[in-house]
């Protein structure tokens, strides 16, 4: 594949639900290119796609580097690292069925992103599509930047083409070329309203023409264009095509379309001319015989092949050998990096995705990728015995490729926990642990780190006294416990003596060992003091050791004695959700034991709640959020403060707890 300058590019954006062709239609351009032989029918895709793809052709003279993203919520990763690197969108609807949330979450984070973008309205030769009720629910929606361009030419098995109501005229297609032909007679009347409704858009993007459409003036075929690339650009209009990918019908049209419509590199101010190459890495893919693969985004200059650069973001050098692009899954050697095209390295050393690769070592690193926090956390454990370190390996490789997802071992719970986006997000992570690392992992929830703490006061001796022949053991000390806001205060008020200066250090030492154990369940404690006051020893049988058990023993008791109790993680939740979800959202969080501190509006009419509930009722909440809401809900969590477990509750997790592992006493 030949190099393109950057004024004859397009970078584009697939988006839309699972299900609605984004990949039938990346299928669909590649035959149109002859790049394939066939296009495979949308009920033999059943494979879900769970990472981006890059999908380059050339068209009349002009090269298009496609984004083909994954439909599913959980791995909305993908879709922010395809954003950076696309200056346009194209968002596939199906047409035989409602408006899906995938639709209402791609117009979002266009709009978040200020991306141009079309709708082609899909399977529109199904006896189930209803191209009219797609435009009305899209113009209820989303008002009168919604600008059909196109109204189809016969229905179900029928459909071979439409009526262009830009510029007045027909296209019929065989599923391999398009011809234009006259507008039949029957559909003239059909296109009145839906013309109309183009032309109110256009007037929408201008002033003067807004005047003019009031006037009852008619708009040149000029006006038109002007406007509606205008609007485009600008966001103001989206125009909704339809079409067929499963039968090639409006696919050339789509094409064209790009061309005349959607920004170039050239638009978003890329620079060529006089410039340092300088790039992104939007994408990382770790192949396990191609070995790291990183998608930069050239955003200036040029760069040929065999050049060391630098990694600004990390201060790094890294060597470039063959630069490449990807035809049909597959490395194309390509001559250089141009400014405002996508191109692909091998092996790069350090680098990571969201880098900025650079000629010029004072280069400023481009604005970082903000990736989701997880939603959703599970614990993840080896079938086999042993394999802990294949795991944590692993794991490592699939953040590389997702930085969406984060993994850690707790220490406290000795669990390996494993957060994502969602539930099959996980579950394509064990998938891919299994395939590419030869691992099997099992899922669970992850466990609670409770806590103990004391809500009275305890006045204790602890004596550690052992004689067994020559010298024994000795230590004496009386500490006083109480709550206290902080995780532990140690405090040494001995008068005269009592405990010698040289032991007290040996007693704080026994008490913060001894911390980690609580009298309930076993749990570490926090929010205690303890005062030493008094205490005795022996100038021959006393030590150190002796001393640490001695207050070890003084903590059992104490806390034994104080009126111990559980305490529980408190979350706090951030909350986004449409505003007819918010009553039963709402009633949710108050089922959980939760808190509702607040309310405050957020875009698109949508609402943020702000709330606090127990982490024990949070470990699932991303998936009955989901399901609250359609899909349209999301959450942002972390640990805000430890509370005190109801008591009902307490007395379970206290017996499940000692069921589960021995209580240290």
């Amino acid at each position: 594949m030949k190099v393109y300058e950057a004024d004859k590019i397009r970078n584009v954006v697939f988006l839309g639900h699972s299900g609605s062709g984004k990949s039938n239609l990346a299928e669909a351009i590649l035959y149109t290119n002859k790049v394939l032989s066939r296009i495979s029918r949308p009920e033999d895709q059943s494979q879900m796609s769970s990472t981006l793809r890059l999908i380059p052709v050339e068209w009349n003279g002009h090269k298009y580097n496609f984004i083909d993203t994954p439909g599913y919520f959980d791995f909305h990763g993908e879709l922010i690292s395809a954003m950076k690197a696309a200056s346009g969108a194209i968002i596939v609807v199906d047409g035989t069925t409602d408006l899906q949330v995938g639709t209402d979450n791609a117009l979002e984070i266009t709009d978040e992103h200020n991306t141009p973008r079309f709708i082609f309205v899909n399977k529109i030769d199904s006896d189930k599509a209803d191209y009219e009720k797609i435009l009305e629910q899209l113009r209820a929606r989303y008002g009168k930047k919604i600008a059909p361009f196109h109204v189809p030419m016969g229905k179900d098995m029928d459909f071979k083409g439409f009526i262009n109501v830009v510029d007045l005229f027909a296209r019929e297609y065989n599923g391999v070329d398009c011809d234009t032909v006259p507008i039949p007679d029957y559909m003239q009347e059909s296109i009145v309203p839906v013309r109309e409704m183009l032309i109110e858009s256009v007037a929408e993007s201008d002033e003067e023409l807004l005047e003019k459409f009031f006037a009852g003036e008619e708009f040149t075929m000029d006006e038109i264009q002007k406007g509606l690339r205008k609007g485009v650009l600008s966001g103001d209009i989206i125009p909704v095509l339809c079409g067929s990918t499963a039968k090639n019908i409006g696919i050339h049209t789509l094409l064209d379309m790009i061309w005349d419509f959607l920004p170039s590199p050239v638009d978003m101010g890329y620079k060529n001319d006089g410039a340092k190459f300088a790039g992104q890495v939007f994408k990382t893919i770790v192949d396990p015989f191609i070995g790291r693969m990183s998608f930069v985004n050239v955003c200036e200059g040029e760069l040929a092949p065999d050049s060391e650069v630098y990694n600004t973001s990390k201060g790094t050098k890294e060597r470039v050998g063959h630069i490449y692009t990807i035809v049909n899954g597959q490395q194309v050697d390509i001559d250089k990096a141009s400014a405002g095209d996508i191109v692909v390295f091998l092996k790069l050393s350090d680098t990571q995705t969201g880098d900025t690769l650079s000629l010029d070592p004072a280069k400023e690193p481009y604005g970082r990728i903000e990736f989701p926090k997880p939603q959703i956390f599970f614990a993840v454990q080896a079938l086999q015995k042993g394999e802990e370190d294949k795991i944590s390996s692993g794991l490592h490789r699939i953040m590389e490729e997702d930085p969406s997802i984060q993994w850690y071992r707790n220490s406290e719970t000795k669990q390996t926990l494993l957060g994502g986006q969602g539930e099959i997000q996980i579950n394509s992570i064990k998938e891919q642990l299994k395939k590419k690392f030869g691992v099997e992992v099992e899922l669970a929830d992850p466990k609670v780190p409770y806590r103990e703490t004391i809500k009275g006061r305890a006045d204790v001796q602890g004596k550690h006294k052992k004689q067994s022949g020559g010298h024994g053991q000795y230590g004496d000390v009386k500490i006083k416990f109480e709550p206290c806001a902080e995780d532990f205060i140690f405090e040494e008020k001995v008068v005269g003596g009592a405990v010698p200066k040289s032991y007290i250090p040996a007693v704080e030492k026994g008490l913060r060992e001894a911390l980690q154990t609580g009298v309930l369940a076993g749990y570490p404690v926090t929010q205690l003091k303890a005062t030493l006051y008094d205490g005795s020893y022996h100038d021959v049988d006393s030590s150190e050791m002796a001393f640490k058990l001695a207050a070890n023993m003084a903590f059992k008791k104490g806390m034994e004695t104080a009126n111990p109790v559980l305490l529980e993680p408190i979350m706090k939740l951030k909350i986004v959700v449409p505003d007819d979800y918010m009553g039963d959202v709402i009633g949710d969080i108050n089922k959980r034991r939760g808190r509702i501190l607040g309310m405050e509006p957020a875009s698109s009419g949508k609402q943020v709640i702000l709330a606090e509930a127990p982490q024990a009722e949070t470990f699932r909440y991303a998936i009955d959020l989901r399901s609250m809401t359609q899909g349209r809900g999301f959450f942002e969590i972390e640990f805000e403060r430890y509370e005190e477990v109801p008591s009902h509750l307490s007395e379970k997790i206290v017996s499940q707890a000692k069921n589960e592992k021995p209580v240290l006493v």
